[in-house]
C-alpha cells in the first residue's frame, strides 16, 4: 500500500504529503482506518491543540488503531506529543505508546521565548532514524509543550532546557521538529524513515 498520513482535524498535514513528494513518493492522505492498518508506513503528523485533537481521534477509533500498528510509524510535533501518556495542553489522556508525559515550557529569562520556534540543533542523535551525520545540524521547531528527556529519547534539543527533539519504542518514531520543513536534514530523516 505504501505510505499513508493520517487524516484528522489537524494543521501541517498537506506540507508532509508535498515533502513526501519531493522525495518522489506519492503518499495518500487518508482517514480509512482499513488503509492505514494495511499500509507499508504511517505518519501520523500534526499541528492542533492535544485534548481536543484526542476528542477527535477517540470518536473516530482512530486512537485504538494508531496503538494497534505494527509497521512502522512516525509522529510528528502535534503527533509525537499525542504518543506520549499525558499533556499538559488541556490536560490531555493521550496514546501511551511512549510512558511519559508532555510539559508546558515555562519561560525563565526574558529572552526565553515561548513557542519554541525557529531553528535550533539535535544533540545525542541515535539510529536507526538519524544517522552520525545529523548530529548539531539544525532543524526546524513549532512548539509550546515538550516531552522530557526520557528512556525512548533518540534525539536532544536545548530550549530554556534539554528536551526529547525525538523518540523510538519498538516501531514508533517521533520527532517534535517538523522535518518537512528541515530542509536537506529533514529529507535526511524522513528518507530514512522511509528506509525502514
Amino acid at each position: 500500500m505504501g505510505i499513508v498520513i493520517i487524516k484528522y482535524n489537524a494543521g501541517n498535514i498537506f506540507s508532509v504529503d508535498s515533502a513526501m513528494k519531493r522525495l518522489g513518493v506519492d503518499a495518500v492522505v487518508s482517514d480509512d482506518k482499513e488503509l492505514i492498518a494495511k499500509a507499508d508506513k504511517v505518519i501520523f503528523p500534526g499541528v492542533g491543540e492535544a485534548s481536543t485533537t484526542m476528542d477527535y481521534l477517540r470518536k473516530n477509533q482512530l486512537d485504538t488503531l494508531i496503538r494497534s500498528l505494527k509497521q512502522p510509524v512516525l509522529g510528528i510535533c502535534l503527533g509525537m506529543q499525542l504518543m506520549c501518556s499525558h499533556s499538559e495542553e488541556g490536560d490531555a489522556r493521550c496514546l501511551n505508546i511512549f510512558d511519559t508525559d508532555v510539559k508546558r515550557f515555562i519561560s525563565e529569562r526574558h529572552e526565553d521565548k515561548i513557542p519554541h520556534m525557529g531553528w535550533n540543533t539535535i544533540k545525542d542523535v541515535k539510529t536507526p532514524l538519524f544517522d552520525i551525520s545529523l548530529e548539531d545540524q539544525y532543524v526546524y521547531f513549532v512548539h509550546s509543550f515538550y516531552v522530557p528527556v526520557n528512556t525512548y529519547t533518540t534525539a536532544t534539543t536545548d530550549y530554556i532546557q534539554p528536551f526529547s527533539a525525538a523518540l523510538h519504542k519498538d516501531n514508533f518514531y517521533a520527532t517534535q521538529f517538523h522535518p518537512e520543513k528541515s530542509g536537506s536534514v529533514g529529507e535526511q530523516i524522513l528518507t530514512n524513515f522511509l528506509k525502514l
